[in-house]
């Protein structure tokens, strides 16, 4: 498949997935902190409402899973030697080479999300409070983060904590060694000013071919942005690029990536967390536009301003409503602004955000179950507008939400 995303929107034609697995209950109240969770999950109940996501794509898009991705790239030795020896060496423990190196590809794979457990073979590992040597990539479920596609390259996220750093480099392996995506990548971790580069792909939104919007907060670092603004300077094609840069708050935790307050919906409609993206407050929103490798940048009113001055004039739809602050912060908190487009006006959120959904169905999207788009029992193709809810409770706990949990690799392109 080759890789194309140049809108939100357009038409899916194919995403990446991870059914949360066995490495999301090998977490305890004591490390669900380091494992970036506000709470622990229950497996059993996450994977059933995963399971609403993954079944009601698998009716509109082809969708690959990071399991059969990551197999397929281990399936190459040469290729599995290097993947063994960065991720030991990421993680500082490179005795664990030798361990590694002769286990077959589908037992490596599953190895490398779920965690491999600490040998007690030596009095320092045997007195040791952890219990893998490898620890379980528990945020693997949100595969937005830790790749991003832009047009027709892969940015490789730059992790803003270490305990996800693995799922880079497992994603870089996967675009450019399983065989299965045609692409180019690109890996911040080696430019100069690695250190205080973070970016993940829930600050990330293509919003149109020629418009990045970014989020500027606790894991995307201003220097962040800055690389990628680099890396647009040396396009050969030198047509002007805009980005949008929306600060966000540090604190709470349901702020972490532009997408926990503004998502994009359809041509002419997009989601917003009011109380940052329209009311005055402190957090600045930038229009940064290179044109013919000339840079300008200046503060905006906010994004919805800067958007309609390149020709989208988008009608918000408010998270939690336009009544109750209140409201408005409970459903923000549960990734009631976090909602994934399948196609133009069809999108997918969760059920429990009440206020947020009848703000969807004022607004002319029709509210449809995830059960019943599986079963056959709605037809998706029956409605121009729609969004399709997913059952949450267990899910959103890991913090975040629909678009959270996927990583497109190709949409059609959308005739503006």
């Amino acid at each position: 498949m080759e890789v194309s995303v140049s809108s939100e929107f357009g038409v899916l034609e194919g995403v990446i997935l991870h059914t949360p697995g066995a490495e999301v209950e090998n977490m305890t109240p004591e490390n669900a902190q380091r494992a970036l969770y506000s709470d622990i999950l229950n497996l059993a109940v996450a994977k059933k409402e995963y399971q609403q996501v993954k079944g009601v794509l698998s009716k509109v898009t082809q969708t690959f899973e990071i399991g059969d991705l990551l197999t397929k790239t281990l399936s190459n030795q040469t290729v599995k030697e290097v993947l063994i020896q960065n991720i030991c060496a990421s993680e500082k423990v490179l005795p664990l080479v030798e361990d590694l190196i002769d286990l077959p590809a589908p037992t490596l794979a599953k190895l490398l999300v779920e965690g491999l457990p600490l040998k007690r073979n030596t009095l320092t590992n045997f007195l040791s409070k952890d219990r893998y040597s490898l620890q379980p990539l528990y945020n693997f479920y949100f595969t937005r983060d830790a790749s991003i596609s832009v047009n027709d390259k892969v940015l490789i996220g730059k992790m803003a904590n270490g305990v996800r750093d693995r799922e880079a480099i497992i994603m870089e392996a996967i675009f450019n060694h399983s065989g299965e995506f045609i692409t180019s990548t690109v890996n911040p971790y080696n430019s100069m000013d690695a250190k205080a580069i973070s970016i993940e792909g829930g600050d990330v939104i293509v919003a149109r071919e020629d418009v990045l919007l970014i989020g500027n907060g606790c894991r995307t670092t201003t220097q962040g942005i800055d690389f990628i603004l680099t890396r647009l300077l040396k396009r050969t094609n030198k047509k002007k690029f805009h980005i949008i840069v929306q600060e966000l708050p540090d604190t709470p935790e349901s702020f972490i990536h532009l997408d926990m307050v503004f998502t994009l919906l359809d041509y002419n409609k997009c989601m917003v967390y009011e109380p940052i993206i329209l009311e005055n407050n402190k957090y600045q929103t930038v229009h940064i536009t290179i044109d013919n490798n000339k840079v300008d940048i200046k503060a905006v009113d906010n994004m919805l301003v800067a958007l309609k001055s390149l020709g989208m004039d988008l009608e918000p739809v408010v998270c939690g409503g336009t009544k109750d602050i209140w409201n408005q912060e409970r459903e923000q908190w549960h990734s009631g602004a976090n909602f994934f487009a399948f196609a133009p006006g069809k999108v997918m959120g969760y059920a429990r955000n009440i206020y947020t959904m009848e703000q969807m169905n004022k607004h002319g999207f029709e509210i449809l179950r995830a059960k019943d788009v599986i079963n056959n029992i709605v037809d998706i193709n029956s409605y121009s507008k729609c969004v399709v809810t997913i059952d949450g409770s267990e899910l959103p706990r890991g913090g975040g939400g629909a678009r959270c949990m996927t990583m497109p690799v190709r949409r059609q392109s959308v005739n503006w």
